[in-house]
């Protein structure tokens, strides 16, 4: 039955430590740790001295120590932020007790254990460096009780006993960084006596565990969207073109080199804005209201018709005559030549509401 339990623990450790393809949560991980403290051994020794001086043998209590230094180094794999596997060796130190005997003698006693165990562990993080942790498993130990006596109808000599049984713990955990933790544990192993007995021994220690690539994820910051600068709104402003590019001298119609009004409908034609266009004619202040007046409609409509001939739908262009009534110059010289060169920038075909493309500075 020993050797049956023996063989079942080995075969669980040794999966613990095989690779895992299985994925869990971010926090799983392998792990490995040491601790180190104090065990106190709750041994019924009475049992033990009937069994090593069975009667007529009378003996009688001397003293004993039952607190030694115990130690463990352990290794697991966390499944994820509540449970793990852990397996490891432990040492739980020695343990002494010493009789009188009659005749005359004494009888000491010796109990060393140490072996391996298995446990499930289970975490209750209180916050993100601090957890609370219990465990329940099983320890395969081997006990060595050696008993010297210097009566000679008392036992003495070596014996061993190797046995599977249960134990159990709970403990405190600090996380120093990701890889980094200490802990604080208080553990109870049930182990053979040696003889023929079943007995408790206490550890309580404090040690630290490494964790095997746990570093800290980075919050994830996402970059800010590059601002998207919208195209500048579209700006419509007026189109002054002057009737001495445009027309012959007293003439309504469009001359053929027109560079101006080229670029101006093929703007109109790509684009639907602005949905209207007004082009105005003006004249300058020599021949009759009447005169000017028609003359301005007639070079207004040339345009609109150059346009139209062009391309630009006729419905977006709106003509006006406005003849001499908006002068852009005064001027009062007597010769007619140097007064219609003066007069020049009032002749002229005002196209407005047009479509400026271009780059809007601040």
């Amino acid at each position: 039955m020993k050797l049956k339990k023996s063989t079942i623990l080995f075969g669980i450790l040794a999966v613990t430590t095989l690779p895992t393809s299985l994925t869990f949560a971010d926090d799983a991980g392998w792990y490995i740790g040491g601790n180190i403290g104090q065990s106190r051994g709750r041994i019924d020794e009475q049992t033990i001295i009937n069994d090593v001086a069975p009667a007529p043998v009378q003996h009688a209590f001397l003293n004993d120590n039952t607190i030694d230094r115990g130690y463990k180094l352990y290794g697991g794999y966390q499944f994820g932020p509540h449970i793990a596997l852990e397996g490891g060796y432990f040492d739980l130190g020695e343990f002494q007790f010493n009789h009188s005997v009659v005749p005359t003698g004494t009888l000491d006693s010796n109990m060393k254990v140490r072996g391996i165990n298995l446990d499930l562990v289970g975490y209750l993080p209180f916050t993100e460096k601090f957890s609370a942790f219990a465990r329940i498993g099983a320890n395969y130990a081997l006990t060595q009780d050696t008993f010297n006596s210097s009566a000679p109808n008392v036992l003495g000599g070596k014996l061993s006993d190797r046995d599977t049984l249960p134990k159990g713990g709970v403990g405190l955990e600090y996380k120093f960084t990701e890889s980094w933790a200490l802990r604080a544990e208080a553990e109870r192993y049930r182990v053979s006596n040696g003889i023929d007995g079943k007995n408790n021994i206490d550890l309580y220690s404090v040690g630290v565990v490494y964790r095997f690539g746990a570093t800290k994820k980075p919050v994830e910051v996402k970059p800010a969207p590059t601002p998207v600068t919208p195209p500048p709104a579209p700006r419509f402003e007026k189109m002054t073109i002057g009737a001495t590019e445009l027309f012959k001298f007293d003439s309504a119609e469009v001359t053929p080199a027109q560079p101006e009004l080229e670029k101006l409908t093929t703007t109109l034609k790509g684009s639907s804005e602005p949905k209207q266009v007004n082009i105005v004619g003006h004249t300058d202040r020599i021949g009759s209201d009447e005169y000017n007046q028609r003359l301005s409609e007639r070079r207004a409509e040339a345009v609109k018709n150059y346009m139209v001939d062009k391309g630009v739908q006729a419905d977006r262009l709106l003509t006006e005559g406005k003849g001499e009534k908006e002068p852009l110059v005064q001027c009062n010289e007597k010769n007619r030549e140097k007064l219609i060169e003066c007069l020049q920038p009032n002749r002229r075909v005002q196209i407005d509401n047009v479509e400026v493309e271009r780059e809007v500075k601040p």
